[in-house]
């Protein structure tokens, strides 16, 4: 299974639904923190071109936001990223 990361806050509603999702199918996932003592807000949008979160990485692929998640996850191809196919 790919590494998974997801840059987000603690109290973002997208951030939310996006760790719900991934729990949901039963993942480990790498939960980093954006602002504060974590990743810059800069360094995120350097990284990913966006300056929102979440921002989800499976692997080396840069998913996008929760969003472009819940799409994956709509038309079943979360779960062969996922590996889970």
């Amino acid at each position: 299974m790919p590494a998974i990361k997801l840059y987000g806050t603690r109290f973002c509603p997208y951030c939310v639904r996006a760790r719900l999702l991934l729990k949901q199918k039963q993942v480990e996932f790498e939960d980093l923190a954006v602002g504060g003592a974590g990743i810059t807000w800069a360094e995120l949008e350097q990284m990913t071109g966006r300056d929102t979160v979440p921002q989800i990485y499976i692997g080396d692929l840069h998913v996008g936001g929760y969003d472009d998640l819940a799409a994956l996850n709509r038309s079943g191809e979360l779960d062969k990223l996922l590996g889970l196919v």
